[in-house]
């Protein structure tokens, strides 16, 4: 017999923003689409809680036009270049956070992580003369031992993961002030491994509409299998107009994103180390069990156990995930600055990194109640604060207008994640 469900009550379980189903577009079996029902549904997660993401983008997009008319050089080719470059250190460390965040925790940690990264390879390959390659793999090993350590103290041993990041915040800062030692700065190659990482840009311009091509092109192989496998089981699927239409407005974000990078310098390696990062986790979240697991977990521990789910070795995991990604970005930050030094590793300890890290993640839409969220938060997140940050210094604001401006931002983000949750509760109830 089936259930009859509540108003509001969308059926999810595990916390899947992706199961619920009361405020997805309705689809047909046929190959037209309607359009009164897609404007109640747009309008429906514009009041739910969905609306996250899509008032980042229109934010954005706000935040875009009014530096742009306050300066003409924003929207141009060169700053956008490096925009796209400037991202990715903080990117990947957002990435990181949005695993821990998923599972209901929070990482402190993560910018004195990234500052051990970075002074941990310049140690080795500057003053120890390891190769940069192998240099590279234990500054990134070490990162993941260090989140292996703090979800053990964690998950096993039941201090609060607020406490133990927390502590190794400071910790893991004094390490970093440690190794680099009383000598300073330590300046690594320039035309080296790591440096290179933020100072190559392919440049034919078959290289940036070529990952443009291939990025619509795969969505829409990938749109059409789900569709092919959901209607195979008799589910509600997309007709085929709407995949189409998703396509053509990925393809023409794409192709203009590759047209402007080409208008510069070209496609930054940098940038697609980030995409491809940022899609690889996104993949491993919705498409894999582990991953499931991970939303399982954020929704309730005590259900996600009841479903087998390891909870102890989940949750040591995504702490991994999180120190591994901290200390790439941190390989990155040191690639932009070609340096270490007891300054940059100070900067990183007093959460300035930290700060920008969450802050992208939860103004993307990940919730810091767990459950709810995706990698690409981290990319739109990351752009929203960069792209304060770029515009305040093309304006020649003060770093303290930036920092209050950016505040201001997460604080919204995060009452609108708060009212959010406290809405779908309301609702469960009734």
């Amino acid at each position: 017999m089936s259930r009859k469900r509540a108003p509001g009550d969308s059926g999810r379980t595990g916390g899947d923003a992706g199961a619920a189903t009361s405020d997805r577009p309705p689809r047909t079996r046929g190959r037209h689409i309607n359009l009164r029902g897609y404007a109640d549904v747009f309008r429906g997660r514009l009041r739910g809680d969905e609306r996250g993401p899509i008032l980042v983008v229109l934010g954005l997009v706000a935040i875009w036009l009014v530096f742009q008319g306050l300066n003409e050089n924003f929207l141009s080719p060169r700053n956008l270049s490096n925009l796209s470059v400037d991202i990715v250190g903080t990117g990947l460390v957002a990435v990181g956070i949005v695993f821990v965040l998923l599972i209901g925790e929070i990482d402190l940690s993560v910018g004195s992580v990234s500052g051990l990264g970075g002074a941990a390879f310049a140690v080795l390959n500057v003053n120890l003369g390891m190769p940069e390659w192998l240099a590279v793999i234990v500054a990134v090993m070490s990162g993941m031992a260090v989140g292996a350590v703090q979800g053990f103290f964690f998950a096993r041993v039941g201090v609060p993961a607020f406490v133990v990041t927390l502590a190794g915040l400071l910790a893991w800062n004094g390490l970093t002030l440690f190794l680099l030692g009383a000598g300073g700065t330590i300046n690594i190659d320039e035309g080296g491994l790591v440096a290179s990482l933020t100072s190559t840009y392919f440049g034919a311009a078959g290289v940036a509409y070529g990952l443009a091509a291939l990025g619509a092109g795969a969505y829409v192989l990938v749109s059409r299998h789900n569709r092919n496998r959901r209607k195979a089981a008799g589910m509600p699927h997309r007709p085929l107009s709407e995949i189409w239409v998703r396509t053509g407005v990925l393809t023409v974000i794409a192709f203009a994103a590759a047209y402007t990078l080409n208008q510069f310098q070209g496609l930054p390696l940098a940038l697609l180390i980030f995409l491809a990062v940022v899609i690889a986790s996104d993949l491993v979240l919705r498409r894999t069990r582990h991953g499931r697991r991970v939303y399982a977990l954020g929704g309730g521990v005590e259900a996600a156990r009841r479903a087998g789910v390891g909870v102890a070795r989940m949750r040591i995991a995504m702490f991994m995930v999180s120190g591994t990604l901290a200390a790439i970005g941190g390989l990155f930050v040191a690639s932009g600055l070609t340096s270490a030094s007891p300054t940059t590793a100070r900067v990183a300890g007093s959460g300035m990194l930290l700060i920008n890290a969450i802050a992208a993640a939860v103004i993307g839409g990940t919730s810091l109640f767990g459950g709810r969220g995706s990698t690409w938060s981290a990319l739109l997140g990351v752009l929203v604060i960069q792209s304060i940050s770029s515009g305040m210094e093309l304006l020649g604001v003060q770093d303290a207008v930036q920092f209050m401006i950016t505040g201001g931002v997460l604080l919204a983000a995060v009452t609108a994640d708060s009212l959010s949750r406290r809405s779908g509760e309301a609702s469960g109830r009734a």
